[in-house]
């Protein structure tokens, strides 16, 4: 395939596909009531076998401590047969396995997540000491190992919020747990993906640097969603609501065009013109307060800012808004190519969590010939987006990682232009293939969800794909399997005849692992027909209820919006 990204998928062993999982979730749950009180008796002999364990441990005279007990050794080996590495799960688990503490799920949990922070930052130190420039003589190479200790950062971030989280009285549901922990896996394989272009051995010293971290953050994430199966929610409720649970009913109105419009309100005012504070988003954004749980308002005028620019990690609930997608553009170039590794090739990168965008464009200008160059790109956990445009060419609109959304947006690009590991629903929103290379495919989508255990996936909800101008002589798709668990869902869309009838195009060779999870669900249109779809394993028919689980509501915790919020959105389908 020429000029096309050359992302490969992730090392991954072979579970069930996230269908099966899922079934298998659901049929835990509805074990009989002897199933249940069996489960917590194994409990009690799990308790009272570490008791006495500590007991005779207490007893002896050269204080050795004796091992673990066969009950308490069968119900950790039991835990550690649903991850993807079991041997390094026992592993793991061992030392709490042989101590004298009494256990319970949550803190087999804790202590795994803990054993994961521990190996990621001796990673980090690893890593640091690795002179990519003097070895390789590459910049790029420095900057992808930049890259990758921001990364590691976010992940040991993520990794600490699932512990302190769900040791807290603090209402947190179990998706919260799952998306940090998602990300956390997420981000370290950005870091080994960040090494594409280096040369090989780079890569795979990278890779060996992660792989112990990696496989513990990937076991800990699979025992909560088991200890979760099992026993409940270990966090709170979600609470209902017309927008995502996570839009307070202050940025509701924000969001909608009212007597409280936050161009009025707004606390910061950037204009080129000097009729505002500030002449750049970036001075706007040094005067915000960092960790706010209050909502800051910047207004940013018409015109186009030319700045690349960084919402950062500690810059919480914050709310851009523009004068239009066509007025108020953030533009960038930085690209591959030139030697900008794709994870900092962002035009507008967002990582403090709860952003809303309103009303503006971010857009790349590198053009088809640099490859990768991204418009956007968050990392925003509770993110949300509403009448913004996107435009670049390949790779347009990087959705990395957390929960987010985007409403009556208009997307642009050719190559994997809607991509990345989140948990995202765009809803209502333009899709534009655009003319890519000579000998280039279009391809809409690239999920990279790389667990199964993971609970990422790009969902397009009553969008509509159609061309940006004419595309005769080019195929399009509606994306390609970017991962081997990659999960990707068009429901209720219009999809018009520019999209190819086979749909979906390989990553490599002719098909697809068997474990990705791709649906179409009564969409519409010249291009929607499903007769000559490809025909993987992968490619599923849904009913009405499970397309449910990838609408706002079931995807990303929200509800639908209520008639008095003015804006055509729907939970469900």
């Amino acid at each position: 395939m020429a000029c096309i990204s050359s992302r490969t998928y992730g090392t991954v062993a072979a579970p069930p596909d996230p269908a099966s999982l899922h079934a298998r979730r659901q049929s835990i749950r509805r074990w009989s009531i002897i199933a249940s009180s069996t489960v917590l008796l194994l409990i009690v002999a799990i308790v009272s076998a570490v008791s006495i364990t500590h007991n005779k441990s207490s007893n002896n005279d050269d204080g050795e401590i004796g091992g673990p007990s066969p009950t308490l050794s069968t119900s950790v080996k039991a835990l550690c047969s649903s991850t993807l590495y079991p041997a390094s799960c026992l592993t793991t688990l061992n030392p709490i396995a042989n101590s004298s503490q009494a256990l319970d799920p949550m803190k087999l949990f804790r202590f795994s997540v803990q054993t994961a922070i521990t190996e990621l930052s001796s990673a980090s130190n690893r890593l640091k000491n690795l002179d990519v420039k003097a070895t390789t003589n590459s910049n790029y190479s420095s900057q992808a190992l930049s890259a990758c200790y921001e990364l590691i950062d976010l992940a040991i971030d993520q990794l600490d919020n699932s512990i302190s989280s769900s040791s807290s009285s603090n209402l947190i549901t179990d998706d919260d747990v799952r998306s940090w922990m998602s990300a956390a896996i997420t981000y370290q394989e950005t870091c080994i993906d960040a090494f594409e272009a280096t040369p090989p051995y780079l890569k795979d010293m990278v890779s060996l640097s992660l792989k112990n971290s990696s496989e513990f953050a990937s076991n800990s994430l699979a025992i909560f969603n088991q200890v979760s199966s099992l026993f409940g929610s270990v966090g709170g409720v979600v609470n209902g609501g017309d927008f995502p649970s996570w839009v307070t009913s202050k940025d509701r109105k924000l969001l909608q065009k009212s007597s409280e419009d936050p161009r009025v309100t707004a606390d910061i005012v950037v204009a080129k013109d000097g009729s505002g504070k500030y002449k750049t988003i970036k001075a706007a954004l040094a005067a915000v307060p960092e960790k706010s749980k209050k909502r800051t308002v910047i207004y940013v005028k018409k015109g186009v800012y030319y700045e690349n620019v960084k919402v950062e990690k500690y810059t919480w609930n914050l709310m851009m808004v523009g004068d239009g997608m066509g007025a108020t553009v953030v533009s960038g170039n930085l690209n591959v190519v030139d030697g900008t590794p794709t994870f900092q090739s962002a035009t507008f990168a967002v990582f403090g969590k709860g952003f809303i965008g309103r009303d503006m464009c971010f857009r790349n200008t590198a053009g088809a010939s640099k490859h990768q160059a991204v418009a956007l790109m968050s990392d925003s956990d509770q993110s949300a987006f509403y009448r913004c445009r996107f435009d670049a060419y390949q790779d347009t609109l990087y959705t990395h990682s957390m929960r987010q959304f985007y409403r009556d947006c208009d997307i642009y690009g050719t190559v994997d232009f809607i991509f990345g590991n989140a948990a995202v629903v765009l809803q209502n929103c333009n899709i534009y293939p655009r003319r890519p290379l000579p000998g280039q495919q279009d391809t809409i989508t690239a999920q990279g969800k790389v667990d199964p255990n993971q609970n990422t996936g790009i969902s397009i909800h009553q969008c509509a794909v159609q061309p940006l101008g004419d595309l005769s002589g080019v195929r399009v798709y509606l994306g390609r399997p970017w991962k081997a668990y990659s999960t990707t869902m068009f429901m209720k869309s219009s999809i018009s005849g520019v999209v190819d009838p086979a749909g979906w195009l390989p990553w490599t060779g002719n098909s697809a692992p068997d474990t990705i999870f791709y649906a179409e669900y009564e969409n519409f249109g010249a291009g929607a027909s499903t007769k000559n779809r490809v025909k993987w394993k992968g490619l599923r028919s849904l009913n009405a209820r499970q397309a449910g689980r990838f609408t706002a509501g079931g995807f990303i915790g929200g509800e639908a919006w209520i008639g008095k919020a003015g804006v055509p959105f729907q939970s469900g389908l």
